[in-house]
C-alpha cells in the first residue's frame, strides 16, 4: 500500500511539475518578448522557449544557445536576463543603473538583472550584487 501511495505521489510531483514548464514556439511568446529578444539577442539562437509559472506568476522563460537565459512577465515585458556569469547586452538597463555601475565600478560588466516584487537586483563580473529601486536609485552593494 505504501508503495503505491509514493508511486502515485511520484508521479502526480512529476505531472504538476512538466505543467509547470511546457516547451512552446517562439511565435508563441507575446509580441514585446519576441520583439526584446530580436532587438536585443539577434546575435545568439534560441535553444528552448517554455510557459513557466514560476511562483505561482505564469511568465515564459528563453535558454539561448550561448547559456543566457531570459525570463519574461506574462504581458511579455522582461523580468530577468542572466548572462549565466557573461556580460549580457544593456540598452534595456534603466540608464540610472549603468551610470552607476560605470562610476563606481568602471572595470566591470553586468552579467545579470532581475526586477524583483520590490527591487531590481544587478549582478557584476567582479561577483558583487547591487540593488536598486525599481525606478534605479541605489540601494546597497554586497560581495557575493
Amino acid at each position: 500500500m505504501k508503495t503505491k501511495i509514493f508511486t502515485v505521489a511520484l508521479l502526480l510531483g512529476l505531472a504538476i511539475s512538466t505543467n509547470a514548464q511546457k516547451k512552446i514556439e517562439v511565435t508563441e511568446l507575446p509580441k514585446p518578448a519576441q520583439e526584446f529578444l530580436k532587438k536585443h539577442f539577434s546575435n545568439t539562437s534560441i535553444d528552448i522557449v517554455k510557459k513557466d509559472a514560476e511562483h505561482g506568476e505564469k511568465g515564459y522563460e528563453v535558454k539561448l544557445k550561448d547559456g543566457t537565459e531570459v525570463e519574461f512577465w506574462k504581458d511579455g515585458s522582461y523580468r530577468e536576463v542572466d548572462g549565466d556569469g557573461k556580460p549580457i547586452p544593456t540598452a534595456f538597463i534603466p540608464k540610472s543603473v549603468k551610470d552607476y555601475v560605470a562610476k563606481n565600478y568602471p572595470n566591470e560588466k553586468i552579467t545579470h538583472i532581475d526586477y524583483g516584487h520590490k527591487d531590481l537586483d544587478v549582478d557584476l563580473t567582479n561577483k558583487i550584487d547591487l540593488e536598486f529601486t525599481k525606478e534605479g536609485k541605489f540601494i546597497k552593494g554586497d560581495k557575493k
